[in-house]
């Protein structure tokens, strides 16, 4: 369970996330983007080792998505593997987020 976090510069973060993103981080997860109030901030959320996700990630990336659309900022969901990108996308996430391959 793990959840770290870079400062590309100013206007960009990235956050990546352990192989089982659920529940378990959702207060690590906060952490790392409820401090950062920068305009136009993009939040890059890094999924590559990423091998389960729950339907409580998906509550923390609309949570995520809530503080960008407040900042003036979006929110990009990178390297998802295929069966998290299946899981994006039965839930529509293509549809309010970017999602990188």
């Amino acid at each position: 369970m793990s959840v770290t976090v870079r400062q590309i510069d100013d206007k960009n973060v990235v956050i990546a996330v352990g192989a089982q993103f659920d529940y378990a981080l959702h207060q690590a997860f906060r952490n790392a983007y409820a401090e950062t109030k920068n305009p136009g901030t993009s939040f890059r959320v890094d999924l590559s080792k990423a091998r389960h996700m729950d339907s409580s990630a998906l509550g923390m990336i609309l949570l995520l998505k809530e503080h960008a659309d407040k900042i003036g900022g979006c929110v990009i969901l990178q390297k998802p593997n295929e069966a998290v990108t299946k899981i994006l996308n039965i839930a529509n996430f293509n549809q309010f987020v970017t999602i990188e391959s």
